[in-house]
């Protein structure tokens, strides 16, 4: 986010700015637990800002953008809400994208600092298509939480809504993480695109929480977020991401060989773990730390945070080799471990008694 793009509710009383991939928005706004409470049960909104939007126009927006990612969007009904991901050609998470179609336009919204690789790949791959992508964020910005009475009259303002499915398993796919009693069953999380010049005015004076609470609460779902848990090398599996973002049968896309292999013949390499972290220093840990078995580095703490009622927590990816029940570190930091991505069971499938539509022609990978 450029400086032009600060938003302008760091101008409101008490606002901190963030640091690192969320800076342009505020942290908090003088008290980040009271923020999370709110947030969590409706009564706040959290500033999004920094992230940023891309439209696809044109006849065959879906049956292209359905080529090229992880999840089934030829027949999407006009105002679905979808999470599909961009692989490299190894299988490699490149990009998650929140999209929703209007029946006449793809809205999508990405992670900032996203679109300089992305809008240009899109670019590349239009071919002979009937497509436009045009980088919007500059004229709309993303507002989040959960619906409410006090968010119901943000509908009015957005051109589109985005409905988070997550942990929902959604289409023809599998969890490599628990189905019955997931943390986040129930959740609610919604994302509202709304005009950029009209966002001061759209918030008003409602309460307002800084993204260290919706991290909090992110991290708590152990929902995974595209340049926090992955790296390099990250595959959907290991994330137990293909339950709201793959479908595994459908057309070829780029990377789609990865994903098909693993999910057939093995187990992905490494695995997510949430982590319990001793809350009784007052600093935590960094994102980017070791974690460490007996001295011996493990894998590496991707998202942290101070949570309203289960204090200090975060995620890591581990080695898939690392036993489950021991006491993970970070830095001087002790962490107990819960297992999201079972090191040893099979994944659990499900298979929608669906028929699947299938692009009319396959595009160059």
């Amino acid at each position: 986010m450029t400086l032009a793009e600060r938003s302008p509710l760091l101008d409101r009383p008490g606002a901190v700015e963030a640091e690192g991939a969320d800076h342009g928005v505020a942290a908090h706004y003088g008290d980040p637990m009271r923020e999370q409470r709110r947030l969590l049960t409706g009564e706040a909104i959290v500033d999004l800002s920094h992230r940023e939007v891309l439209s696809v126009t044109g006849a065959d927006r879906l049956r292209w953008l359905h080529s090229m990612t992880t999840q089934h969007l030829v027949d999407a009904a006009a105002g679905q809400s979808i999470e599909t991901l961009v692989l490299s050609p190894k299988g490699h998470i490149e990009h998650a994208l929140h999209l929703v179609d209007d029946g006449s336009m793809s809205w999508i919204t990405v992670e900032p600092g996203s679109v300089a690789t992305l809008l240009p790949w899109l670019e590349s791959m239009r071919f002979m298509l009937r497509v436009e992508v045009l980088d919007r964020s500059g004229e709309y910005a993303v507002l989040a939480g959960v619906p409410s009475p006090t968010t119901a009259d943000l509908a009015r303002h957005a051109v589109a809504i985005w409905t988070d499915p997550w942990p929902g398993l959604v289409g023809d796919t599998t969890a490599y993480g628990p189905v019955d009693g997931h943390p986040a069953a129930g959740r609610r999380w919604c994302e509202w695109l709304v005009p950029r010049a009209e966002l001061a005015a759209i918030v008003g004076d409602r309460p307002a929480a800084g993204v260290w609470a919706a991290e909090a609460l992110r991290v708590a779902a152990w929902r995974p977020r595209a340049g926090f848990d992955t790296d390099n090398r990250t595959i959907v599996h290991e994330l137990d991401w293909l339950r709201s973002a793959v479908h595994l049968h459908k057309g070829c896309y780029r990377g789609q060989e990865t994903v098909a292999r693993v999910h057939n013949l093995g187990r992905p390499p490494r695995r997510v773990v949430f982590l319990h972290l001793d809350g009784s220093g007052h600093v935590l840990p960094e994102r980017g730390e070791p974690v460490l078995l007996d001295g011996r580095e493990v894998g590496v703490l991707t998202s942290v945070a101070r949570h309203f009622e289960q204090g200090p927590i975060g995620l890591a990816v581990v080695k898939r080799s690392t036993p489950v029940h021991r006491e993970l570190t970070v830095g001087d930091v002790s962490a107990a471990q819960t297992v999201v991505v079972d090191p040893g069971d099979p994944p659990v499938r499900r298979q929608l008694p669906r028929k699947i539509s299938r692009p009319s022609a396959t595009l160059e990978q």
